[in-house]
Formats: structure tokens, sequence, C-alpha cells
């Protein structure tokens, strides 16, 4: 159910996802991997485990808010890029970003602004991410 345009499912399965992992009961290969990225996010457990409804929430960045959803999904989203190596060449530059940053967390984070800028400027000319452009960009990462 990660796949979806429901913004309620999406962030339900984060929910299921992160319950599975703390009790480590059975999961999906995805569902590995989200409970993976929320482990790395301790600010994030406490709204992913609380009773209150969190599924309509809007994270207003002029209200100076970010959306966890967002950031936790670009962790997945990089995540599956470097695994599959899609776009071709991408597992290389993770590797030679990680060799220099040093902890993969962190390199996600710097690997983040390109594909921020990517799904950007594919957002404003109506087209599919310039993956081209996008390596390009994870390169100048590289030192």
């Amino acid at each position: 159910m990660f796949f979806s345009n429901d913004r309620n499912k999406i962030r339900q399965f984060f929910r299921t996802s992160w319950q599975k992992f703390v009790d480590k009961q059975p999961a999906e290969p995805i569902e590995l991997i989200v409970g993976e990225v929320v482990s790395l996010h301790p600010e994030y457990h406490a709204l992913l485990e609380a009773e209150e409804e969190i599924l309509d929430k809007d994270y207003l960045p002029e209200n100076g808010e970010s959306n966890p959803f967002l950031h936790m999904g670009m962790h997945i989203t990089l995540r599956e890029q470097y695994l599959s190596d899609r776009p071709a060449g991408i597992n290389l530059l993770y590797k030679k970003i990680l060799m220099e940053a040093g902890d993969a967390h962190q390199t996600e984070h710097l690997m983040m602004d390109c594909l921020g800028e990517s799904l950007w400027q594919a957002q404003q000319s109506g087209q599919m991410p310039n993956e081209a452009r996008y390596l390009d960009c994870l390169r100048q990462l590289i030192k």
C-alpha cells in the first residue's frame, strides 16, 4: 500500500510498518525499509505511536513545519533507487558519497537535495524527472 495517491493510506502504512518493526513481526521488504527509516528518526516515533489521528494533518512550510512523511519518504525513495541501481549509476554514486560522508543516514540527507530538486523540476515542467540532470547533481556531491 506504500504506492498510493491516498495520503491517509500512505501515512497509515508508515504507522503499521513501524509497529511491525518495533514488535519484530513478519513484514514485507518495503515494510522493513520503512521501519528502518523510521528507526533512524526518533523525533517521529511519538508521532507514529500517538493515539490521536495524524493522518489528516497538513504540514505547512509557511508555519515553519516540515512534513515528516515527505522526509522519510525521500529516504525510502533513495534506498529503493540505490538498491535497484535505478537510475543506472546511482548505486556507484551512493557508494562514493558514502565513502566521503562516512555515514549512510548523512549520505541520504546529502542526496535528498538533488532528489528534491529533480522532483520539483519535473513537477514544474510537467515531465518525468530528468535522470541525467539528477545524476549530475549527485556527482557534484563528490569532492
